[in-house]
């Protein structure tokens, strides 16, 4: 744990943490930026599947949202991971991810994760090759959502990671 994670507290989100999240995440430049009002949303029904890194003054500084899906409940989704600029490059994505995981494996049972990520988001690469490393898991990767199906415009194809299964004593 670096020094910079040791002042952090990973948490639950709550509703006033919505207009945060969606900041970080339109400031990210790599996200698709949601709506104002799904990350609203997001914090009052999917809390217990997400997490918010909070600075020492208790306000966001990073957030994974995700979701078990309902056709595979021992799988967890992660929607979106973004960390505030001035907190990148010192952990703290892979401790928000680290953390969330060990509550829902601890509660819920969670063996697999999956995420897609486009062509090119290394950032993102990096993230889940090293998440998947540090738990003992396999990747596996294939295209989900092909560019054609979506109907905004260019869109890079998604391609979905699933890791697992999770080691259950994994040092985080």
């Amino acid at each position: 744990m670096t020094a910079a994670q040791a002042d952090l507290l990973i948490d639950r989100p709550t509703v006033t943490d919505g207009a945060a999240l969606w900041r970080i995440a339109k400031d990210s430049g790599t996200l698709d930026l949601n709506s104002s009002y799904s990350y609203l949303l997001w914090c009052r029904d999917f809390a217990g599947t997400s997490a918010v890194a909070r600075g020492t003054d208790g306000a966001p500084v990073g957030f994974v949202t995700g979701y078990v899906r309902p056709e595979r409940p021992r799988t967890l989704l992660v929607w979106q991971v973004a960390v505030d600029a001035a907190h990148r490059g010192h952990g703290v994505a892979a401790a928000l991810l680290d953390g969330l995981t060990a509550r829902l494996g601890a509660g819920h049972g969670i063996a697999h994760v999956e995420t897609t990520i486009t062509p090119g988001n290394t950032a993102s690469e990096r993230l889940f090759t090293s998440y998947a490393a540090r738990h003992g898991a396999q990747v596996t990767r294939e295209v989900l959502f092909d560019s054609g199906l979506f109907p905004d415009g260019p869109h890079q194809p998604e391609v979905l990671y699933q890791i697992g299964p999770l080691t259950p004593h994994s040092s985080h």
